[in-house]
């Protein structure tokens, strides 16, 4: 077939393609597509740099390097050993904190008075880090889970107490106008106002929750442990498997796009009712 054939046929082709894929999937196509663009390039370009010997695999070893480790991790099971652990202590500790931290943002939320007394402490512990508080959380629960969940579960509260606070006391007063018109009850007001109002900044607290949550997994899997993710890239670390590091850090970075998806999916669910700018510049 010569070049002229082809670049005859490529309406057709074309045509061919959207008549079997609907404009739906097209779209979701051509999305994933552009996503995808960047990490791709990158990969290409680090596998070459590899291949041509510039930097030393001990240094930064190659995209083909780190998924022959992580197949050898994956068949050998120990993969999904430390991986399971590593969830169960995020998720235990992104709970507990994420929900103290709901809880207290709705109280100080509503309430000057619970405000002057639990925000000034609350904002000044804020600015304490990971790293300068895990050696005490060791000493008074030692080396087990509870030192570990706890630490998790200090960077977890933060985010969604913050944008609670901020989501409730960030209500239009002009829609209280209407709900005094409409003699709404205080319960009208909190479920049918307040919330909704506020739920936006609430869900984007619990994405930075996430991500604090896993920021404090690795904090807590560096500093003490025998099992996890972190535990196995520094291990790695001592023995100069770069490539298992990196395995660890990409599948830091994968399960934490995940969650985060799956908040962004509870986000268009709740929040369908937003007429927000959609960025079609």
């Amino acid at each position: 077939m010569n070049k002229t054939t082809i670049t005859a046929r490529q309406p057709l082709l074309r045509k061919e393609w959207e008549r079997k894929i609907p404009a739906f999937g097209r779209k979701k196509i051509k999305k994933w597509m552009t996503q995808a663009a960047l990490p791709l390039s990158v990969i290409f370009i680090w596998q070459l740099v590899g291949m041509t010997g510039t930097v030393s695999k001990t240094v930064l070893p190659t995209p083909a390097d780190i998924m022959n480790a992580a197949y050898q991790l994956t068949i050998s099971g120990e993969l999904f050993t430390h991986l399971k652990v590593s969830i169960f202590r995020a998720a235990t500790g992104f709970l507990l904190g994420a929900g103290i931290g709901l809880f207290a943002g709705i109280a100080v939320g509503f309430s000057t008075k619970t405000e002057d007394v639990i925000d000034p402490t609350v904002q000044m512990l804020r600015t304490i880090p990971h790293l300068a508080v895990a050696p005490l959380f060791i000493l008074w629960f030692g080396f087990g889970e509870t030192s570990k969940i706890l630490l998790i579960a200090k960077g977890a509260f933060f985010p969604v107490y913050v944008n609670t606070f901020l989501g409730i006391r960030g209500v239009d007063a002009k829609l209280f106008d209407v709900a005094r018109i409409l003699h709404f009850s205080r319960w009208e007001k909190i479920t049918l106002l307040i919330i909704p109002s506020a739920l936006p900044t609430i869900l984007s607290g619990i994405r930075l929750s996430l991500g604090a949550a896993w920021l404090g997994l690795v904090v807590a899997e560096l500093m003490g442990s025998t099992e996890g993710i972190g535990y196995m890239m520094m291990d790695a670390r001592q023995f100069s498997n770069t490539d298992i590091v990196f395995v660890g850090i990409i599948l830091f970075a994968v399960v934490g796009k995940l969650t985060d998806s799956l908040v962004r999916v509870l986000e268009k669910r709740l929040l369908r009712w937003q007429d927000t700018y959609k960025g079609t510049m």
